[in-house]
């Protein structure tokens, strides 16, 4: 589920999982990648790096499991006044982050047909890394 909203004229942003029932053979497996990858990231951002190392290191961390062609988007975007903004957090984009950027860090790996997995916080740059402005957890929940 995605959820976003605007507040005086700034947007949110977070996805968390739900599975309806029984989580499908190889779920669990596939979402401790997805959330080692998404914490990685998040640990990795401070000023000086790169948006592409960033996105370098959720994305290694799920080709290096098996899950690499089935991480088919970047791993953030930038959020201010617009939902999706720059800072991009993908392959080739070179931009040096600084202190005070506002972006999403959200690999997913998606199962064609089976499922799909996402987790989405957004974080603020600090001086000596990133702040998680999303406070819930980050456990998928298991409904119905």
């Amino acid at each position: 589920m995605d959820f976003g909203g605007h507040q005086n004229g700034y947007a949110s942003d977070t996805t968390r999982m739900f599975v309806v029932g029984e989580a499908p053979y190889g779920f669990d497996d596939a979402y401790e990648v997805l959330h080692s990858a998404q914490v990685a990231a998040v640990d990795f951002v401070r000023p000086g790096v790169t948006a592409e190392a960033i996105d370098a290191v959720a994305r290694d961390i799920i080709t290096e499991a098996g899950y690499g062609e089935l991480f088919i988007h970047r791993t953030g975007h930038g959020i201010g006044m617009d939902t999706h903004e720059h800072p991009y957090v993908v392959e080739g984009n070179d931009e040096i982050i600084e202190e005070g950027m506002v972006f999403s860090i959200e690999p997913g790996i998606y199962n064609p047909g089976e499922w799909g997995m996402r987790i989405e916080d957004i974080v603020v740059v600090t001086a000596d890394g990133a702040e998680r402005l999303n406070r819930s957890d980050r456990a998928y929940r298991v409904v119905g």
